[in-house]
């Protein structure tokens, strides 16, 4: 197809991807809010405000690995074309949009994977996919969570012993403070690592269309304009998996919330930096798994833990499938 033709498909498209972007934020807003909101540090609407805005500027922080990840790492880039890519932004919204009807706080990021991978396997075949770039981001769904906890436990253990003389009252008004600094780096690495998903597929978009010069690569436009959808679907919340996140699988303290958040920051601060598309979501929960362990095994609902990581593995099935079902009958249409 002719790229000039295709333009007003194009544009379509990539405002397909930003209201993917949009959603992201509004279904993974729960993700930077959920621990500084449940210990009564900020109200919601003000937590809000302070997520949206380092997710907006967190690309001021961090390179762009996840980005190429998902544009060049997940099938190959010769084979999307807008049907692929509609098929593939269809199938993770959809998912995203029953889970959040639901109050169920799964993976947008893989969401979008399972999408791009069942549209594009729908074209290719599974020779297309690339095995290694996927392998990293299946590995990501283990150990994110895994070194969520990991840090969250061990940052619980290190604050326990160092606050062990003090007084509740300065323990509470101490990590109350605190928690304004671990709930930045939070933020910082949600917007850091999943507005680059989006890049990824709009930047490979304009790659199959002739639209990069020099190369695959993607231009601050896109970047832009995914980190101010994010902040913005940030700012409308997402209330049903804050009180999911924030309540029923553990009661928080300042000090917890501040463990949770800070070992969940380094961890998505890692995977960015070493390009791997993780989930927002499993390490948040798996730092709150991981501070609520810490005080005792049972303070974890680990019935309401369980449901989340069924819902974690049928995720990327599940988007797949919605996505070469709809790469499917998009061709009946043209």
């Amino acid at each position: 197809m002719d790229a000039q033709l295709a333009l007003p498909a194009l544009y379509g498209l990539i405002a397909v991807a930003l209201l993917f972007d949009f959603l992201n934020g509004l279904h993974d807003a729960a993700n930077s809010i959920a621990t500084i909101v449940s210990t009564r540090v900020l109200r919601p609407q003000y937590a809000v405000f302070w997520a949206a805005f380092f997710n907006l500027v967190a690309f001021l922080f961090f390179g762009l690995h996840v980005a190429q990840t998902i544009g060049t790492g997940i099938v190959e880039a010769d084979i999307i074309d807008p049907r692929v890519t509609f098929g593939a932004l269809c199938g993770a919204i959809a998912w995203n949009l029953i889970t959040w009807g639901f109050g169920i706080p799964s993976s947008s990021s893989h969401a979008l994977v399972g999408g791009i991978v069942g549209a594009g396997t729908a074209k290719a075949g599974f020779g297309t996919i690339v095995w290694s770039g996927l392998g990293k981001t299946l590995l990501g769904i283990i150990v994110s969570p895994a070194l969520g906890l990991v840090l969250a436990l061990v940052l619980m253990l290190i604050v326990s012993w160092a606050f062990v003389r003090s007084t509740p009252f300065k323990v509470d008004s101490t990590f109350r403070i605190l928690q304004f600094g671990s709930a930045s780096l939070y933020s910082l690495g949600h917007g850091g690592n999943d507005a680059q998903k989006t890049m990824g597929i709009i930047a490979v978009l304009l790659y199959s269309q002739g639209m990069l010069e020099g190369g695959f690569h993607v231009p601050l436009w896109v970047v832009l304009c995914c980190q101010v959808a994010m902040a913005l679907g940030t700012l409308f919340g997402g209330w049903r998996i804050v009180h999911t996140m924030g309540s029923r699988i553990t009661r928080l303290s300042p000090m917890q919330g501040f463990c949770a958040e800070t070992g969940g920051a380094i961890t998505l601060f890692l995977a960015t930096e070493l390009g791997v598309p993780v989930s927002t979501t499993h390490t948040i929960t798996g730092a709150i798994v991981g501070v609520g362990t810490a005080r005792r095994t049972s303070a974890v609902r680990w019935g309401i833990a369980g449901s989340i990581v069924i819902a974690w593995v049928i995720t990327l099935p599940a988007a797949a499938a919605i996505a070469a079902l709809t790469y499917a009958a998009a061709g009946l249409f043209g």
